[in-house]
């Protein structure tokens, strides 16, 4: 699967992932000029903005380990923007890491870590 393909993939399995969750999917793939977020959620009382990494079954690096300083601070530049934009109405702000698996062209786990980093 190339990875463009994996990306989409993950990306909807993890908004499911949320859906099930009792989360509201606000946006997806939003931009701005120093980054993007994969996906923004909204429930509970939180305002949560997921890093979506996809990664085949039996890689050597974690998914989560592809998050680095360097993309956390592009993320939460973007989740300023976003902010700066529509506002957080009176919510908590999260930051997730969401890491999906797959093996051929099938989900085979879907791991949400909450509160992955701060700003």
């Amino acid at each position: 699967m190339d990875r463009k393909t994996a990306g989409i993939l993950g990306e909807v399995a993890a908004a499911k992932s949320y859906r099930k969750a009792g989360y509201r999917l606000i946006a997806s793939n939003f931009r701005t000029r120093m980054g993007e977020i994969d996906l923004v959620a909204k429930g509970k009382g939180q305002l949560i903005f997921a890093e979506v990494k996809t990664r085949a079954e039996g890689s050597a690096v974690l998914p989560r380990e592809a998050v680095t300083a360097q993309k956390q601070r592009r993320i939460i530049a973007a989740a300023k923007g976003y902010l700066e934009k529509f506002g957080d109405d009176g919510c908590a702000i999260r930051f997730d890491v969401v890491e999906i698996y797959y093996r051929g062209d099938e989900v085979t786990r879907v791991e949400r870590i909450e509160n992955a980093f701060t700003a």
